[in-house]
C-alpha cells in the first residue's frame, strides 16, 4: 500500500500506473506534477490524480513513491529539483525508455541518495497521450524491464516489481547496456523508420495523391509516427550511439535488397522475405505461449 504516490508527468503511462493502483485499493492519494495547468486539471476531473503540485520538490516532501514519466531529456532537471526534499524512505522509479543516461543523470541529481532510484522502463504506449489517453489495463501482459542499481535495497526492488506485477506487467531484469542496445532495435529503430517514410513521401509535390491511395498497411507500418515527437528526439539524442549501429545494420540490410532487385534475382529475394515471415511467425507464436 502507497500511501503517497506522486505522479511527474501525467500522460499515458504516468496516469495509466495511477489509475491501476487506484483501481487494486494499493495508492491512498495521488499527487500530480507536470508543465501543463490544462492536462493536470483534466486528471483531476477524470480521477486520475487527487491533488496538483506546483512543483516537483513541493509534492515529494511526504512521498512514499515517486514515478518520473517525463521525456528523459527532462529528468536530470528534476532529479537536482526534488533531492533535497525527498524523504529518506521515499522510494522513486522512472518509465524512461533510456537507462544509461537516466542512470547517469541521477547520480549526479540526487548524490548520496541515489540509491533510492529504482530505473525501469514499461513496454506499452500509444501514439496518444497526455491525461485523455490515460486507461486502466494498458500494462496488462506487457513486459516492464527493471535495471536496479548497486546501492539499491532489495525491498526498494521488490515493491517497485510487486506495483508493475499488481498493474499486471510481467517484470524482468537487465543490465542498463543491454537495454538501452535492445530497444534500439526493436523500438527506437522501428520509430525512426516510420518517421523517415512519412517525412519522404509528405515531402513530395504530388503527396497527396499517394496519402489518397495508401491502405491499411501503410497506416499499421506508419502508426508510430503519431508519436510525440519531442519525446522520441530525447530518446533518439539519449541512445544515439547503439541507434546509429542499428541504423548501419538495417541500411545495410535495405542495400542487399537493392542489390537483389536490380539483378533480378527474384529467388533470393523470396528467401530473404521467407526468412522474414518465419522470424514473425515465430516471435508472436512465442509471444502468445
Amino acid at each position: 500500500m502507497i500511501d503517497h504516490l506522486v505522479i511527474i508527468g501525467v500522460g499515458l503511462i504516468g496516469g495509466s500506473f495511477a489509475l491501476d493502483l487506484k483501481k487494486h485499493g494499493l495508492v491512498g492519494r495521488v499527487t500530480g506534477v507536470g508543465r501543463g495547468r490544462a492536462n493536470l486539471e483534466k486528471a483531476l476531473e477524470l480521477g486520475i490524480i487527487d491533488a496538483i503540485a506546483d512543483t516537483a520538490a513541493e509534492a515529494v516532501r511526504d512521498a512514499d513513491l515517486v514515478l518520473l514519466a517525463i521525456p528523459v531529456s527532462a529528468m536530470a532537471a528534476v532529479f537536482r529539483d526534488i533531492a533535497g526534499g525527498l524523504p529518506s524512505a521515499c522510494i522513486l522509479t522512472d518509465a524512461g525508455s533510456t537507462k544509461q543516461d537516466v542512470i547517469a543523470a541521477a547520480r549526479v541529481g540526487l548524490g548520496g541518495k541515489v540509491g533510492q532510484f529504482v530505473p525501469g522502463h514499461p513496454i506499452a504506449g500509444a501514439e496518444n497521450n497526455g491525461a485523455d489517453a490515460a486507461r486502466t489495463g494498458l500494462y496488462q501482459h506487457k513486459p516492464f524491464i527493471m535495471t536496479p542499481l548497486p546501492e539499491n535495497t532489495d525491498a526498494a526492488v521488490a515493491a517497485v516489481r510487486a506495483l508493475w506485477e499488481a498493474c499486471g506487467a510481467n517484470v524482468s531484469h537487465m543490465e542498463p547496456y543491454q537495454h538501452d542496445h535492445v530497444f534500439a532495435a526493436v523500438s527506437h529503430l522501428p520509430h525512426l523508420v516510420s518517421f523517415a517514410l512519412m517525412e519522404e513521401l509528405a515531402g513530395r509535390p504530388d503527396a497527396e495523391t499517394y496519402f489518397r491511395y495508401a491502405g491499411s498497411g501503410f497506416r499499421d507500418f506508419t502508426r508510430i509516427a503519431g508519436s510525440h515527437p519531442e519525446m522520441w528526439r530525447d530518446i533518439s539524442m539519449a541512445n544515439k550511439d547503439a541507434l546509429v549501429t542499428e541504423l548501419e545494420a538495417f541500411i545495410a540490410k535495405l542495400s542487399v535488397m537493392r542489390d537483389l532487385l536490380e539483378s533480378g534475382d527474384s529467388d533470393a529475394l523470396e528467401a530473404l522475405f521467407s526468412r522474414a515471415r518465419e522470424a514473425r511467425h515465430n516471435w508472436i507464436k512465442g509471444k502468445n505461449d
